[in-house]
């Protein structure tokens, strides 16, 4: 019986009743034909978000980018392509996404079904480059959200949880290619952040800080500048306390850099500079637990002192953390809704009984700061708090229910976290 397991190997699917259809039409037989269903991407998430008990329909084979309107500046996508393999295609039309995850091994559905993100004080979540997505819904039949449609109904059904049905395809923003540069300085104090948090984000297109929590000082800064920035040229040994690194680094002490992308400012091509890992380096087996908060960037500085409260707690067990920046948008369920963002993310140790434990005390710590968890990854937030954080969760809840009536698309985590029903 080949119980298949998530790319960290931490979580096991809960149905050997896999499906890997080949094209829209196949997908549309399978939904009509079974009674419950849950669709999956490549994978990345942490937790039951894309489980069933009954049937998995894997996107895998959905793959290919369709077509670029250099009109309209889009590219459409089936829904199981993953952004590496979308990047290389826009590089050769001369095209461009406005963001990259850390990895860019993920499928575009599961990414932006689960408001996965970026950074960078100007670049909203992955999900709000979508214009249009097609979707299988439960009788079987192809949906269209998009903007020229219902901008409202686009907006709640982005970020779906894989609840509206099987997506099918997707319509994206693109913009011109550009050259990017990356560099990394070494060892900025915490307290730095307390007055100059706004200017160390907005000192490059995109910004992340990386920390061990072993002391109160972010062990790298990660700057990746567009080469028609002003301020790339500026970058000089010392920003704003810490050191210009001379070789590459990974963000994780002691691992060597190459499957990192290029630093020490070095130009290359947006996708080469974009994403923190090398799109021909395919990530093995991730041994990892995943957790990461989102809260408003007004409480950045607060929200990681009070995390630094507790780090002897968290270290013990921790790779690394990095911080990054969202700018708000309008999708309903995405974490950074109405609400310019401070992303705090956690890479764990594969040691689940430990980071169970120290969940709840970061929680704890955060509360005041309302901060929101990601959808895919691993936290202790009870159902009930998450439905308060989101003020469009009700709206949702009625576009499910308007699209999927009997719950094909339901599982435990949507019954949970959505709809606060037990099992």
């Amino acid at each position: 019986m080949d119980m298949k397991r998530n790319w960290a190997g931490n979580f096991q699917y809960s149905t050997t009743n896999w499906h890997v259809p080949e094209s829209v039409e196949d997908v549309q037989q399978l939904v009509s034909r079974l009674p419950k269903l849950r669709v999956i991407g490549t994978r990345h998430s942490f937790n039951n978000i894309a489980d069933s008990n009954e049937n998995i329909v894997s996107l895998q084979k959905l793959n290919k980018v369709l077509s670029i309107d250099r009109e309209n500046e889009t590219v459409t996508v089936q829904a199981g392509t993953k952004y590496g393999d979308l990047c290389h295609v826009l590089q050769q039309h001369g095209y461009a996404l406005h963001n990259l995850a850390s990895l860019p091994h993920i499928s575009v559905a599961g990414a932006c079904a689960t408001a996965t993100h970026g950074s960078g004080n100007g670049n909203q979540n992955l999900a709000a480059a979508v214009r249009a997505m097609e979707v299988v819904t439960a009788d079987g039949s192809i949906v269209t959200f998009s903007r020229e449609k219902s901008e409202e109904e686009l907006h709640g059904s982005v970020v779906g949880l894989g609840g509206f049905g099987a997506v099918t395809k997707l319509t994206l923003d693109v913009l011109p290619s550009h050259q990017m540069r990356q560099d990394v300085y070494e060892n900025l104090p915490l307290a730095q952040l307390a007055h100059d948090f706004d200017i160390i984000y907005s000192s490059a297109y995109s910004v992340s800080l990386f920390t061990d929590w072993q002391d109160e000082t972010f062990n790298q800064v990660w700057l990746k500048s567009k080469l028609s920035d002003d301020q790339t040229y500026s970058l000089g040994e010392d920003f704003f306390g810490a050191k210009a690194a001379k070789v590459n680094l990974h963000p994780v002490s002691g691992v060597g850099a190459e499957n990192c992308t290029a630093q020490l400012g070095v130009p290359g091509d947006w996708l080469d500079r974009m994403p923190h890992f090398r799109m021909d380096f395919t990530p093995s087996k991730g041994q990892e637990l995943q957790s990461e908060y989102i809260l408003a960037r007004e409480h950045a500085y607060d929200a990681l002192c009070a995390i630094s409260e507790i780090r002897d707690q968290i270290a013990p067990h921790l790779f690394i953390s990095e911080v990054r920046t969202i700018a708000q948008d309008e999708l309903w369920l995405s974490p950074s809704y109405k609400q310019d963002s401070v992303a705090i993310h956690f890479t764990w140790q594969d040691k689940w009984t430990e980071v169970q434990q120290v969940l709840p005390l970061i929680e704890a710590q955060l509360e005041p700061f309302q901060a929101k968890p990601h959808w895919g990854k691993l936290f202790s937030t009870s159902p009930a708090k998450i439905q308060s954080l989101y003020e469009r969760m009700p709206s949702f809840q009625q576009l499910l229910m308007k699209y999927d009536p009997n719950g094909k698309f339901r599982n435990t985590f949507l019954n949970k976290y959505i709809f606060n029903e037990a099992e």
